[in-house]
C-alpha cells in the first residue's frame, strides 16, 4: 500500500500557530496511518517539540532564497495533500507550486480543491473558520482548546522554579508586551494594577519574552512583584501558567499560550477586535475598550479591577499552596 503523504503550512505568528494545535491534532486523527510533516518558522518549532507522529520542518519565512528552499522541500517531498493553515497570498503560491493533487484552504478560489463555499470576510473567529474549513476535506475538530505538551525536562524545571520562588502566594500573570509594530495593544495601566493585586494579598508574576526583561524588571521593581522575563519556553510557559489563579494580558502571542492551562484569562481589547482575536475558550473574560472605542487606555485600573470582583478573582481568593502540575500528554 503506497505511503499517503500529508503537509501542513502553519509559518506564524505565535498566537496562531497556538490556535492551530487543535486543529493539527485534528489532522493527526483524521491521518492515523499516514506520514504527516509541519512547515513552521524556527521560532515556533519548539511549540511542537513533544509532538509525536509529526515531522516538523522550519524555514525562515522572509527572503526569496528561504522562499525558494520551501518550494523545493515541498515538490521533493510529492506530498498527496497539503493543508493550509496559514491562507496568505505566500502559501497559496506554495500551494499552487507543490504539485499536490489535494490543497486545503480557506479561500474559494484556486489552488484550493478543498474549502468552505462561502468566503471569509472575517465575520467569526479564525478558530471557527479553520474548523470549517478542515471540514470541507473530511476533518472534523474535537477540541477547543490549544495543545502544548512539554518535555519531562521542562515539567521538572517548572516545578523548580515554583518551589523555589512562589512560599505558597496567590500568583497572578501580567503579559503587559505585545508585538514590537503594535505598541498600541498595550495597556498602560499594569503597574498600578499590580500595586493594587499585591495590596490584596497578590503576587504579580510579570511574563515575557528576554527582549522584556528590562521592562519588566522596573515594573516589578516599581510596582512589586516577580519579573520571569525570558525564563520559559513555549511550553513551560503553558506549564507555569497553571500555578497561576489567572493572568492579565494585551492581545498578544502569549494570551493564546496561557489559556492552554485552563485559567481565566483576562485579555484586554483596544485596536483589535476581541471577537476575532479572543482565547480558545476565553470570550467571557475579555475586557474590551469602553463601547468598542478601540483605544485601550480607556479602560481603566478600577474597570479591571471591577470585573474581577464580579468574577470573585477578588479581593476573596484565599492563600494557599501552588498548584501540583500534571503533564499533558498529546494524544
Amino acid at each position: 500500500k503506497k505511503t499517503v503523504k500529508i503537509l501542513i503550512l502553519k509559518f506564524g505568528a505565535l498566537g496562531d500557530v497556538v490556535m492551530a494545535t487543535p486543529l493539527i491534532e485534528a489532522i493527526q486523527i483524521a491521518h492515523r496511518s499516514d506520514e504527516i510533516a509541519l512547515l513552521t518558522s524556527p521560532p515556533f518549532a519548539p511549540v511542537f517539540s513533544s509532538w509525536q507522529g509529526l515531522s516538523v520542518h522550519a524555514f525562515e519565512r522572509k527572503g526569496w532564497r528561504n522562499t525558494l528552499s520551501v518550494i523545493r522541500f515541498i515538490r521533493e517531498g510529492q506530498f498527496d495533500r497539503i493543508y493550509d493553515l496559514q491562507g496568505n497570498d505566500r502559501t497559496s503560491v506554495l500551494c499552487a507550486l507543490s504539485g499536490a493533487p489535494e490543497r486545503v484552504g480557506n479561500h474559494t478560489r484556486y489552488p484550493y480543491t478543498h474549502h468552505p463555499v462561502d468566503k471569509w470576510r472575517g465575520e467569526v473567529h479564525i478558530f471557527e473558520r479553520m474548523k470549517h474549513v478542515l471540514k470541507s476535506a473530511g476533518v472534523e475538530v474535537q477540541r477547543n482548546a490549544p495543545i502544548l505538551p512539554a518535555t519531562v525536562k521542562s515539567l521538572e524545571a517548572v516545578k523548580q522554579w515554583i518551589s523555589s520562588h512562589s512560599n505558597g502566594e496567590n500568583l497572578v500573570g501580567l503579559h503587559a508586551s505585545a508585538s514590537a509594530l503594535r505598541t498600541d495593544k498595550c495597556w498602560p495601566n499594569y503597574e498600578a494594577l499590580a500595586k493594587k493585586l499585591c495590596a490584596h494579598g497578590f503576587t504579580p508574576v510579570w511574563l515575557g519574552a528576554s527582549g522584556d526583561k528590562q521592562k519588566n524588571q522596573a515594573s516589578a521593581r516599581r510596582s512589586g512583584g516577580i519579573d520571569t522575563s525570558g525564563k520559559f519556553n513555549i511550553p513551560e510557559l503553558a506549564l507555569f501558567a497553571k500555578a497561576l489563579k489567572f493572568a492579565i494580558t494585551n492581545d498578544s502571542g502569549p494570551m493564546h499560550v496561557l489559556s492552554a492551562a485552563n485559567i481565566p484569562i483576562y485579555g484586554l481589547f483596544g485596536p483589535s477586535d476581541w471577537r476575532r482575536n479572543h482565547a480558545l475558550g476565553q470570550e467571557n473574560n475579555v475586557i474590551p475598550s469602553p463601547a468598542d472605542s478601540g483605544d485601550i487606555a480607556a479602560i481603566t485600573t478600577n474597570l479591571v479591577w471591577q470585573r474581577l470582583v464580579a468574577d470573585q478573582r477578588v479581593p476573596k481568593l484565599d492563600a494557599g499552596k501552588a498548584p501540583s502540575i500534571s503533564l499533558q500528554q498529546h494524544p
